[in-house]
């Protein structure tokens, strides 16, 4: 679970981020404390932050979103963090956001602990602080057993921030109004914020935390599994070939170079009686046309000796009618037969040439159509 906890100072965000921790087994990440180790150790972050401060500047957002970054890529927060106390504005919220995404540890919820502002001035003005372990206590609401006294790990040196008096407490919590407004409408709109009744005991806020949180965590299951059953129809819609051992690997490779090679040889002996064959074919077409050759020229000739034959009938019926129409004419008219031949044949001839002439009349007709 990755929490972010929102609220105005004494609230008591502080309180249930411990209560938290040890619920989910989570730890909580305070940037104050993680700026006090980051300067205590001498670590490259936390020596540009002392240099920082030590100029009389703020820490920038990129050093303390590098701080956050190396904590929660400890093994502790692999399972989730609570964090408290940053972000503070929209930008720092914005920069956050990426970070987490790029760190596959996207946020599941910002809890905002809503109460009263005569509630928390009352709340701050008796606070009361374990500088040994952190533990906070308060004269109105939740005061320790022992005056002085801190009840988790007896130290007696429980005190009162110095800005802890009502006038201070009024101005910090207009600055928290102004300031933290657009956050809480930046998770909303996120549609992470859950807001959470801060009004009543410990135990009372702590119950309906959990209530909240057990929500988000219905959310996450059910768009968990979602993302599951979408990754299982992509996975089911291209077959997933799993890899052969490699003696499978080697065998399958022998197998498919033989087959290879049997079908390279079988394609090279059918080339080669192909170009074999070729000639012969050659050949072969060679003595067809010939032979066709041969017969056209057969045919052409026997066409043109019946074509000569028809014509010769012609000229002898022709003939012989012209002879007949002379014999028939009375004898002072009848010529000599010498000259009726002649006569005969003028005749036949221009009959002739004038059917010759009628064909190719007609031949050139149809050429022209």
């Amino acid at each position: 679970m990755r929490i972010i906890m929102l609220g105005a100072p004494g609230s008591g965000k502080g309180t249930q981020a411990k209560l938290l921790e040890d619920a989910y087994r989570i730890p909580q990440i305070s940037t104050g404390d993680l700026l006090r180790d980051a300067l205590a150790s001498g670590s490259p972050l936390g020596l540009k932050a002392k240099a920082a401060m030590d100029a009389g500047q703020l820490v920038s957002d990129e050093i303390v979103l590098g701080i956050i970054r190396e904590r929660i890529r400890q093994p502790d927060a692999k399972k989730g963090f609570i964090l408290d106390g940053f972000p503070r504005n929209t930008a720092q919220a914005e920069a956050l956001t990426r970070m987490l995404v790029s760190l596959g540890q996207p946020l599941d919820a910002a809890l905002l602990m809503d109460v009263d502002m005569e509630v928390l001035v009352q709340r701050l003005s008796g606070r009361l602080t374990c500088p040994d372990c952190g533990s906070v206590f308060n004269n109105y609401t939740s005061p320790p057993k022992l005056e002085g006294q801190c009840d988790n790990c007896g130290g007696a040196n429980l005190y009162q921030r110095a800005d802890d008096n009502e006038e201070t407490v009024f101005n910090r919590l207009r600055v928290y109004e102004t300031q933290t407004q657009p956050l809480i409408d930046f998770y909303r709109t996120m549609e992470k914020l859950h807001t959470v009744d801060a009004f009543g005991s410990v135990d009372q806020i702590r119950k309906r935390i959990q209530k909240a949180l057990k929500v988000v965590e219905r959310t996450r299951k059910v768009r968990e599994a979602a993302r599951k059953a979408a990754a299982r129809k992509a996975a089911s819609a291209k077959p997933v070939v799993k890899a052969a051992p490699k003696k499978a690997e080697k065998k399958v490779a022998k197998t498919v170079a033989k087959k290879a090679a049997k079908e390279g040889a079988k394609k090279v002996a059918k080339k080669s009686v192909v170009k074999k064959a070729a000639p012969k074919k050659a050949a072969k077409k060679k003595v067809v046309k010939k032979a066709a050759k041969k017969v056209a020229k057969k045919t052409a000739s026997k066409k043109t000796s019946k074509k000569v034959v028809a014509k010769k009938a012609v000229k002898k019926k022709v003939i012989k009618k012209a002879a007949e129409k002379v014999a028939k004419r009375p004898a002072k008219e009848a010529p000599s037969r010498k000259v009726a031949k002649k006569v005969a044949k003028k005749a036949a001839r221009k009959k002739v040439v004038k059917k010759a002439a009628k064909k190719k009349a007609s031949k050139k007709a149809g050429r022209r159509r």
